[in-house]
């Protein structure tokens, strides 16, 4: 154990390990998804926000029940609260931008926009990299669809919201970047520092953009 934390490193990497064995290749399923969602966020498809919203929800339900409850929960009893949390941000993903139609993607070359894709670019491809430098391959490394790359995706996509959004919807996942910056400080999981810095800046630029927007609304 580590500093509190009811698990080894060698039981927290055979999680990740028995995850990939068993549902490989839905890795490329996920990864396919998130392509879909950078693709619908460059496009002007009339219901692109719709489906944005509704595929992030899912891969936040993906994560809750495929890594969380099926396989974290056997090393670490607290995986149960972070499942619920998790169900709880896909649910809120789904209402917000499907049910009340209220988020609204589109990259672009602004700040936020280029923000937006280092990170995006990050969870899929440098946070990865980053692992097989570091000497962690396939299968026991994480891969996109586990709660570290996905929460580092989804502050790159608010990122390229052109709406105000719920600041309701950053609370998980910030929250989780702490949680998870405490596995790359107790495991030297490295790559998992890119949480703390999504959630450092992608808040900040999500909060001044909701404020510039309120500003604009009132003059």
């Amino acid at each position: 154990m580590n500093n509190g934390i009811p698990f080894t490193i060698e039981q927290f990497f055979h999680v990740f390990e028995k995850y990939n064995k068993t549902i490989y290749p839905i890795q490329f399923v996920l990864l396919l998804v998130a392509a879909v969602v950078i693709f619908l966020a460059t496009s002007r498809k009339p219901s692109r926000n719709k489906i944005i919203s509704g595929l992030l929800g899912l891969l936040w339900l993906w994560t809750e029940i495929a890594y969380h409850l099926i396989f974290f929960t056997a090393i670490s009893p607290p995986a149960y609260l972070f499942g619920t949390v998790f169900i709880f941000q896909g649910l809120l993903f789904w209402y917000e931008g499907v049910a009340r139609n209220r988020l609204s993607f589109r990259a672009s070359r602004s700040f936020d926009g280029i923000l937006g894709a280092v990170f995006i670019a990050y969870a899929l491809v440098i946070y990865p990299l980053i692992g097989y430098a570091l000497g962690r391959i396939f299968p026991s490394t994480p891969t996109f669809g586990t709660p570290c790359p996905t929460t580092i995706f989804t502050f790159g996509l608010l990122l390229w919201a052109d709406r105000k959004i719920s600041l309701s919807l950053l609370i998980i996942p910030v929250l989780w970047s702490v949680v998870g910056t405490s596995a790359a400080w107790n495991f030297g999981i490295k790559e998992d520092f890119g949480l703390l810095v999504a959630a450092t800046m992608g808040t900040a630029a999500i909060v001044q953009h909701n404020l510039t927007l309120k500003t604009a609304q009132i003059l």
